[in-house]
């Protein structure tokens, strides 16, 4: 690799781990199209790779946030705990399908979940009924069903693992709006969740040889530094602010995906 995509790697790692840290969503949504758009790697490699920086931005945010007491360990352990399959199986849909569906797939979700979150997020939608209150507690978790989480997980695993992106732009919403959590807490708890099971995903695609070490190694570096920047940022932007951040970026790249 050329130092200057080195170069470029690592500032795309540091604002995906900045951006991923404070929305929830562990920066792959930045970094793998990244990779596609600029870099021109291919699908499987992108989506692997990304998967890592995911891994290390994730993990980097969820001991932050953990400091700050802002995580809900019973949701985000349900949660990672059941995505372990899902993550398995995302990997192995990814190398029997992701030539001809991967980027069709990528922005259909991107801007379905953009969309939605864009809406309840304007002034034409409805006032949203979220909590905004940072001194909630952990209390939160022991009124959510545990089934409910199980199932939610699995999905979680395979988009996770098949797009190389993580889950918190998907798991996020659904804390805030179905389950009306703080998106303060929201966000830290997607992202441990997003530490634990994105581990599996990890694995089954270094037992394929998928990942491309230099990118990860000049990416991680930068994900490492603005994950610690987004998660003090985080707490200085209002839960609506961070949904919003959240809603145009997945949009924008969903748009740019379907036209790759």
């Amino acid at each position: 690799m050329e130092v200057l995509s080195a170069i470029l790697i690592f500032i795309i790692g540091i604002i995906a781990g900045g951006y991923g840290t404070i929305v929830g969503a562990g920066g792959g949504f930045i970094f793998v199209p990244s990779l596609l758009i600029f870099m021109n790697m291919e699908p499987i490699m992108a989506a692997a790779s990304g998967l890592v920086i995911v891994f290390i931005n994730s993990c980097t945010g969820m001991v932050g946030y953990a400091r700050q007491k802002k995580v809900l360990f019973k949701i985000a352990f349900l949660v990672g705990l059941s995505a372990f399959p899902g993550s398995i199986l995302g990997v192995w849909l990814l190398q029997a399908y992701s030539i001809e569906y991967f980027h069709l797939i990528f922005s259909i979700i991107l801007v379905g979940i953009g969309t939605f979150l864009f809406y309840k997020n304007s002034l034409f939608g409805k006032k949203a009924s979220i909590k905004q209150n940072t001194n909630a507690t952990a209390k939160h978790s022991k009124k959510y069903s545990t089934l409910f989480f199980l199932p939610l997980g699995l999905i979680i695993g395979v988009l996770s693992s098949y797009l190389g992106i993580g889950g918190g732009w998907l798991l996020v919403p659904i804390l805030v709006y179905l389950y009306k959590i703080p998106v303060h807490y929201a966000v830290p708890t997607a992202i441990a969740s997003l530490c634990l099971y994105s581990s599996v995903g990890v694995v089954s695609h270094l037992y394929y040889n998928n990942i491309d070490w230099i990118t990860v190694l000049s990416g991680g570096v930068g994900v490492i530094i603005g994950a610690s920047v987004g998660v003090r940022l985080s707490q200085r932007l209002t839960g609506k602010v961070v949904l919003q951040m959240l809603s145009v970026l997945l949009v924008v790249l969903g748009i740019s995906m379907f036209f790759q």
